[in-house]
């Protein structure tokens, strides 16, 4: 049997096993296996699995259209989402186009200001500045933005974009601390602005929590305002890549939220947006630059599924079941007591040498000595492993070795937004067997003492 997991592992391999039914926070595979979904699929199902408020929607809007090509049709999906979502983020926006991905809203966003800068009489802008460690998505235009190792694979094929230095927490260069070293960044994104020359660049995009590519990194927060007033000053467009903390994840609606003196003229979300009940990703920008856009030849880069009826009525009833029910400002409480939790377990552990994060988006860093946060040996497969002794306690977690181990090994901790204290209860005690498993095996190996 060819299956899509083949791409990725050899056909002799055995694959994960196939998926029978989830609720909640829990699914159960074809055997009656048992798991806790600890990052949330990965940080995307932010509802949990088998909301039914969402799987009503669902069934409503596929009998009436499923879809509708937006030069022929509007539909009050895609309306009553692009006002409702504009009025959760903030009175700055005014406009949200919608897409299938967050790859492909990112690329969009892109597009959407180039075209903006070209019809305000900025054409000699088109740089977007974007940082080191970083990831922005799959496609290429956004590969060309990521400061990741993913990136390298497909650099033929690739123009690269200027690259600053992101503000990290743990693991930094000799002689700095986490504010001095965000002042650096500041710094050095300065000093890029001023070598490409200011009036050929046009934005710097940031994840305002790192994600994928150093795991759950937030930055000092006077950074946040320091960066805004950089790109004030010479004229750059802020966006904001909220497709993982986005829709509630970190404890506000935005991540921006955390810094208004920070506002971000785009925003780019997915994951959370459709939780996982449809492809669904989207920008949103002033109604003044989609105003500015239209009166000189229009936005036309939408791909095919662009303000899709039935992406759009899953997004509208997954926005308003989030802010009905208070998920974001209850991520924030339970995120607080998860890293308390997670902090518990640190203490007790050789493996772990930091916990970071905001809302319900965390990791643990995997150290083989936290007092020297000395890395573990880069012949483990550390992340595969513990993901494995993970599974036997029953839960599903995601972890990496982002930047091919410069930037550590850790694993996500990001629960459905509907996670109680009790679900955290179970992860920690989890993850606390599995983490003592794995020190055993090490400390057997002679890796550990």
């Amino acid at each position: 049997m060819t299956r899509i997991q083949n791409f990725w592992q050899s056909s002799a391999l055995a694959g994960p096993p196939r998926i029978a039914r989830a609720e909640g926070l829990h699914v159960w595979d074809e055997s009656g296996r048992h798991y806790l979904d600890v990052t949330s699929g990965p940080v995307t199902v932010n509802l949990g699995h088998g909301n039914r408020r969402v799987l009503e929607a669902m069934r409503v809007q596929a009998e009436r259209a499923c879809f509708a090509y937006p030069t022929s049709f509007a539909s009050a999906p895609a309306d009553e989402l692009a006002a409702e979502l504009c009025a959760a983020a903030g009175p700055s926006f005014g406009a949200a186009f919608f897409v299938s991905s967050g790859s492909e809203a990112i690329e969009k966003s892109l597009q959407f200001a180039r075209l903006h800068a070209l019809g305000t009489g900025r054409g000699s802008r088109w740089k977007v500045i974007a940082r080191t460690p970083s990831y922005h998505g799959s496609t290429l235009g956004a590969l060309a933005l990521s400061g990741d190792l993913a990136a390298g694979v497909m650099a033929p094929y690739l123009r690269e974009s200027p690259r600053v230095p992101a503000p990290l927490s743990y693991r930094l260069p000799e002689g700095h601390d986490p504010d001095s070293w965000a002042r650096h960044c500041l710094a050095e994104l300065e000093a890029t602005v001023q070598r490409e020359g200011p009036e050929t660049c046009l934005a710097v995009i940031i994840e305002p929590v790192i994600g994928f590519s150093a795991g759950a990194v937030v930055a000092p927060d006077f950074y946040y305002g320091e960066l805004r007033r950089l790109c004030d000053r010479h004229g750059l467009l802020l966006i904001f890549d909220e497709i993982i903390t986005g829709s509630g994840r970190t404890g506000r609606f935005l991540a921006a939220h955390h810094w208004p003196e920070a506002r971000p003229d785009i925003v780019v979300l997915a994951k959370g947006l459709g939780s996982g009940y449809y492809p669904l990703g989207a920008f949103l920008a002033p109604a003044a630059m989609a105003a500015a856009v239209a009166s000189t030849g229009g936005f036309h880069y939408g791909h095919t599924h662009k303000g899709s009826p039935l992406g759009c009525a899953v997004g509208l009833a997954v926005l308003r079941e989030t802010l009905e029910q208070g998920l974001p400002a209850r991520a924030g409480q339970t995120g607080s007591y998860l890293r308390a939790r997670l902090g518990e377990l640190m203490a007790g552990s050789p493996l772990i040498g930091d916990v970071r994060g905001r809302g319900l988006l965390n990791a643990v860093e995997l150290v083989a000595d936290p007092a020297t946060r000395a890395m573990l040996p880069r012949e483990l497969d550390v992340v595969g492993d513990i993901k494995a002794l993970a599974a036997e306690q029953g839960l599903l977690i995601y972890g990496r070795r982002s930047g091919g181990g410069r930037y550590g090994d850790w694993i996500m901790v990001a629960p459905p937004l509907v996670a109680t204290p009790d679900d955290v209860d179970l992860i920690v005690a989890g993850l606390d067997a599995a983490l003592r498993a794995y020190a055993d095996r090490l400390a057997r190996a002679g890796i550990l003492r």
